[in-house]
């Protein structure tokens, strides 16, 4: 795969130019600086990078991770199963047994991303089905950088498999980005995909050249995201 994408990389200069499917990309350095982007300011569906935001403000409501909130999952599993697995469902749960419930936690969805300046964004449930959660590249930086803040994201992040025991029986979810465990050390991961959105990622990972944020939108399939993603990150 990395072969593949090699053979169609090639560089002018200092300007790194590829022949990615992303719509809209960018790299940026750890302050958020950015590196080399390609429409990095256009407004597009985030699908599942949306579950990054539902976690955010969870976690700020400071609630109990330990609350079972239904019959088999306590608030610190969903919110792992929402970040590693991307499940809809425990997304929805969260935003459910949010202080005030449903409607609050998308206010407050949209709140946090007023206080991070992401002034391109906007979010209506918190699953990232629905197509108009929409955001920018550099928007998403900001959330990047904001999301590395929080124990339970980074942890989160770092975890190829989610691990759950219902009663007597264990059980496995794998975690949506392959390369986890595998390749570098991350902070952050999240993955998207609908047919509105395209394949996305956004993630920020220590490489050989430093502490790198990435953001793709609009790739074409749940096959290309991340190898793309990979490439930005340690070719600039």
């Amino acid at each position: 795969m990395k072969a593949l994408i090699l053979s169609a990389v090639f560089f002018v200069g200092n300007a790194l130019s590829m022949n990615v499917t992303a719509q809209s990309w960018l790299v940026a350095d750890d302050t958020g600086k950015i590196i080399q982007s390609q429409k990095d300011d256009l407004q597009r569906s985030i699908a599942s990078i949306t579950k990054l935001m539902t976690v955010m403000v969870v976690l700020d409501a400071n609630q109990n991770l330990a609350e079972q909130i239904t019959g088999d999952f306590n608030r610190a599993q969903l919110i792992q199963m929402a970040l590693v697995k991307s499940d809809n469902n425990a997304a929805k749960k969260l935003c459910d047994n949010y202080p005030g419930g449903f409607t609050y936690c998308v206010r407050a969805m949209n709140s946090k991303a007023t206080e991070l300046n992401m002034e391109k964004s906007k979010f209506v449930e918190p699953t990232g089905l629905n197509p108009m959660n929409i955001s920018t590249a550099t928007d998403l930086v900001k959330m990047v950088k904001a999301a590395q803040t929080y124990p339970e994201i980074v942890s989160s992040s770092r975890m190829p498999v989610v691990k759950v025991k219902v009663k007597k029986k264990w059980f496995f979810f794998k975690n949506t980005n392959p390369i986890i465990g595998h390749h570098h050390s991350f902070l952050v991961s999240k993955t998207g995909w609908t047919k509105a959105a395209g394949g996305c990622i956004v993630m920020m990972i220590d490489t050989e050249i430093g502490r790198r944020i990435v953001v793709v939108l609009g790739s074409k399939n749940t096959r290309t995201r991340i190898p793309e993603a990979e490439f930005i990150a340690t070719s600039t």
